[in-house]
């Protein structure tokens, strides 16, 4: 899964893109705080499921 397909997801679910960095988007929900890598390679399986982990998607 690509980085901007995991940020498409994560807004489904009701983040929100606070600002990018570079190729990093902050995201935020509530009080919880979440940056995605988005280069134009897949995430590493251990990157995307810690990510998937903590946001719950």
């Amino acid at each position: 899964m690509k980085g901007k397909e995991l940020v498409k997801l994560l807004q489904k679910d009701g983040w929100k893109i606070e600002r990018t960095h570079g190729s990093h988007y902050v995201m935020k929900k509530g009080t919880r705080t979440e940056i995605i890598p988005v280069h134009n390679t897949d995430l590493a399986p251990g990157i995307l499921h810690a990510i998937r982990k903590r946001t719950g998607v």
